[in-house]
């Protein structure tokens, strides 16, 4: 699962101008972005036309009697993101791209009891990207409303499965349109559900800051004290066949 990500490089601006997210969206750095957070992203109008938005990461389907359901919705998987009912309507005709530049997994320690090593995993150039998103509108009593979406997950790549067997959906740039494209076929829209490729995926350890989901500061990228590493904190890498 992504449970936990990033979005922290120094220069917002190049974020808002890769993904075109306009000057009524903030940008602003975030290095422990958790669920029920208000996330950057990127939606679209009723006629297709991509726009920058901003949305409660927890999906919320527009039928749910009690918003409370989000807690349980931070990530769709993608062998069944098309059947699932919390996800099918969204899967159809309202995907989205959640913006980030990393994101976290916590791998066991070798040692009985010992702490899960936190993991920060990025692309190899360390660029901002796009994860495969899903939203929803949802109206409760008194006229609210909930912007929310999901974040798609698939198999681990083989960079990274000795961490977690799973990860988020990374989509290529070339992607990010099609996926995006309420037009697309839905065979296509499962072809983009891929691992993202391992020989561009970069990892390394990072202390246990990141473990507070309330916690949301620079030493969250940080390397592990020395009394934090545990065995697995010296699997780092960069580039991988």
């Amino acid at each position: 699962m992504c449970g936990r990500y990033s979005l922290a490089g120094p220069n917002p601006s190049e974020v808002r101008e890769r993904f075109a997210l306009g000057p009524e969206i903030e940008v602003r750095r975030r290095w422990n972005v958790a669920p029920q957070d208000d996330v950057v992203a990127v939606t679209t109008t009723r006629e297709g036309v991509p726009r920058g938005d901003v949305l409660r990461w927890g999906l919320v389907p527009f039928w749910a009697k009690d918003p409370a359901v989000g807690d349980k919705t931070i990530n769709a998987r993608a062998e069944t993101v098309a059947e699932k009912p919390a996800y099918r309507d969204a899967f159809r005709s309202r995907r989205c791209l959640v913006i980030a530049d990393g994101f976290y997994e916590w791998k066991p320690a070798a040692r009985p009891k010992a702490r899960k090593q936190p993991f920060h995993i990025t692309r190899d150039d360390s660029a901002p990207f796009a994860f495969a998103g899903l939203w929803s509108t949802w109206h409760g009593p008194d006229a609210a409303v909930l912007r929310t979406c999901t974040i798609v997950t698939t198999t681990a790549n083989d960079a990274i499965a000795d961490i977690h067997p799973r990860m988020p959906v990374i989509l290529p740039p070339e992607a990010e349109a099609a996926w995006l494209d309420p037009g697309t076929p839905e065979p296509v829209l499962h072809e983009l559900l891929a691992p993202y490729p391992a020989g561009r995926t970069a990892f390394r350890a990072v202390g246990f800051a990141v473990g507070d989901a309330r916690h949301d500061a620079p030493d969250c990228l940080e390397p592990p004290a020395d009394e934090e590493r545990t065995d697995a904190a010296a699997d780092q890498g960069t580039l991988f066949g």
